[in-house]
């Protein structure tokens, strides 16, 4: 085998902010070979991203700048090319893919649209010759019924559809090495291991080289064949997969390999108190056609489903995008209507008014997906955990929620003289504990946590993942954990209920459901997630 053909040399990359500089990427080296897929892995803040930018220089110039370093594609350093040489890189010769394609999509621009674009640009193809190309991309990764989706928009393509749709991009002009920035991050289990399978099968049809960013070292196992692992900037340790997995010697790369969620679930107590209680719960979308918009069938989001969230006690509620985790969820605690019987604290609760329902509201809470969403920019972190306050303990004064505040805090783990600060000024992990915190002030009985972890690192859900036990043993709190993570899952629900298509596929103890799954879709979702190599829940997983 000939040269790398990719080579970074000692780079170096500062952003200038203000007048004072930050070095995110500190003297790295490393190469990609021919064919060659090599993983940067770190957590959030590593540089593991910036890294990546940096070789097509899509950083945000002139705030960011190389101190030092060199980047080489077969000899020619990129860093040196003006924009107009650096275009005939980009797309052609190396191509990117980036983590959440549904901000990456043009969402006014139909799927033939965006890939078409790209073949005319690069290759000058007319229409007929881009559809066709086109045409053949989609069918490539794997798009069922691909001249169907031509005229598509990227909001009416599932997550999996849309991340294939990227990859049809990155490899309409056929490209030498491409970048995967954290490509399969937002995706279910099963929808990610048929991304990963078709990176691994593209990369070896064409002859391609990957430069493969994550966090997650499972995915890493299953597709890397080297690994350099990030920490604040620096390559900390480097070799062949299996050498890193087998013998770690960094202890930041050991401390890694052992951060996924650990411990043990309570023990199912069926003698529990029912905190939640749902008996053939509905919800039921209408569709409507025709000029007077009758309803001529419904989505059936929820179809007839019984769940018990027991005191001190975690219901898992497992399944794909689409398969009505989260409408359940909001359901029960009624902030959407459904049909159903829905008990709270033995109290009938179904037919209850908004303003009936909102004397409950400070013992049902929810920590939603992303806190940065879900907490207000404008807002401190203290304003933020005393709004339940003033609305649900109006007999409190400033001091006493600021006492109570301060107390929350120290409780999630967080520094209480932060509270003073913005949610942006936190990481992601912090902001999930502050969401936590938020909720917890309240002192509820019931928390509805909807993929609380999924965007975080794997230290970081560990950490989380702890923390909310600690605080279900402390109060004996009934959890509703929302997932696809079946890791996290497994580490924190007693009972769980796999959902598919608004029904239920399977319900029982953990772990039943993990060491003796009865449905073959349960297979697939186990087989995906814990990677086991099983023919039966492989076939189902394709």
């Amino acid at each position: 085998m000939s040269g790398p053909l990719l080579s970074v040399r000692d780079l170096s990359v500062a952003f200038n902010q203000g007048g004072s500089e930050t070095v995110a990427v500190d003297h790295v080296s490393f190469d990609i070979g021919k064919e060659e897929t090599v993983a940067l892995v770190g957590e959030s803040g590593s540089g593991k991203s910036v890294t990546a930018l940096s070789v097509l220089k899509l950083l945000a110039y002139p705030a960011a700048s190389h101190p030092s370093g060199k980047i080489l594609l077969d000899g020619t350093d990129l860093l040196s090319l003006d924009e107009k040489a650096l275009r005939k890189v980009r797309g052609n010769r190396v191509t990117m893919i980036f983590q959440e394609p549904m901000t990456s999509l043009n969402p006014l621009h139909t799927i033939e649209q965006q890939i078409g674009e790209i073949l005319s640009l690069h290759r000058g193809l007319g229409k007929a010759a881009a559809r066709k190309r086109t045409l053949e991309l989609l069918n490539e990764v794997g798009i069922r019924e691909a001249d169907k989706r031509l005229g598509s928009y990227p909001h009416q393509l599932s997550g999996g559809q849309r991340q294939r749709v990227m990859i049809a991009m990155a490899l309409a002009n056929e490209p030498e090495l491409l970048i995967a920035d954290e490509p399969t991050t937002a995706l279910d289990v099963t929808v990610q291991a048929q991304i990963l399978e078709l990176l691994d099968q593209l990369k070896k049809k064409n002859g391609m080289s990957m430069l493969f960013i994550t966090h997650d070292l499972g995915i890493v196992r299953r597709i890397a064949d080297r690994v350099c692992v990030m920490n604040k900037g620096k390559i900390v340790e480097h070799g062949p997969t299996e050498d890193i997995f087998a013998n770690p010697q960094h202890p930041y790369t050991q401390h890694l390999l052992a951060a996924e969620p650990k411990g043990s679930p309570p023990a199912v107590d069926e003698q529990a108190k029912p905190v939640m209680v749902g008996k053939e719960v509905k919800v039921w979308f209408p569709i409507k056609s025709g000029f007077f918009r009758k309803t001529v069938d419904h989505v059936k989001a929820v179809d007839g489903i019984d769940v018990i969230v027991r005191a001190g006690q975690t219901l898992g509620i497992v399944g794909e995008s689409g398969s009505g985790k989260t409408t359940l969820g909001l359901a029960l605690s009624r902030m959407i209507s459904s049909q159903g019987e829905i008990t709270f604290d033995g109290k009938s609760i179904n037919g209850l008014s908004f303003s009936e329902m909102r004397p409950l509201r400070k013992e049902m809470q929810i920590v939603f997906q992303d806190p940065f969403g879900s907490l207000s920019p404008r807002m401190s972190v203290a304003e933020i955990i005393e709004e339940g306050l003033k609305i649900h303990a109006r007999d409190l004064d400033e001091d006493q929620r600021d006492e109570a505040v301060t107390s929350v805090l120290r409780e999630v783990g967080l520094d209480p003289e932060t509270r003073f600060r913005y949610p942006h000024e936190f990481s992601g992990g912090q902001r999930q504990r502050i969401s936590i915190a938020r909720a917890m002030v309240l002192k509820p009985k019931f928390v509805m946590l909807d993929e609380p972890t999924s965007a975080l690192d794997m230290s970081v859900q560990a950490q989380v993942v702890d923390l909310l036990r600690d605080l279900q043993r402390k109060y004996q709190l009934a959890y509703l954990f929302i997932s696809h993570d079946l890791k996290v899952v497994r580490a924190l629900a007693n009972q769980v209920i796999v959902m598919r298509n608004g029904r239920v596929i399977e319900a029982g103890p953990s772990s039943q459901i993990f060491e003796n799954p009865q449905d073959d879709y349960t297979k697939a979702l186990i087989s995906a997630a814990f990677r086991i190599e099983t023919t039966e829940a492989g076939a189902v997983a394709q």
